[in-house]
């Protein structure tokens, strides 16, 4: 899948990808990546500064923990990340119904 077709939806699939709990950030790459059956492959370069963001917007919070020897950062929704993944849903849901409907519809008319 192109990166361009994410673009505005980056920061709900995250969201969605923490819903079942708390997860550490490569976790969550491969729970995206498991759960859209290997179309979305990212980068870490994406994933960690959109986890930042999130957290830095109160939608999520991170711990560090040490495992193995080795830092490693743990996020989990909050209240309002929860909000905003049900928002971003209803929105997705929305959208989605109108395209479709668009794209099943009979061709408009030419004009001339």
């Amino acid at each position: 899948m192109r990166a361009e077709a994410l673009k505005g939806h980056l920061d709900a699939l995250l969201l969605a990808a923490l819903e079942e709990g708390p997860r550490h950030g490569y976790a969550v790459k491969e729970t995206l990546r498991e759960t859209t059956a290997g179309r979305l492959d990212l980068p870490t370069g994406t994933i960690y500064p959109a986890l930042h963001r999130l957290e830095q917007a109160g939608l999520i919070s991170g711990t560090w923990s040490v495992v193995a020897g080795r830092r490693r950062r743990t996020y989990q929704l909050t209240q309002h990340g929860q909000t905003a993944l049900a928002d971003a849903r209803q929105s997705w849901r929305e959208f989605a119904e109108g395209i479709s409907s668009a794209l099943r519809s009979t061709p408009w008319p030419a004009t001339t």
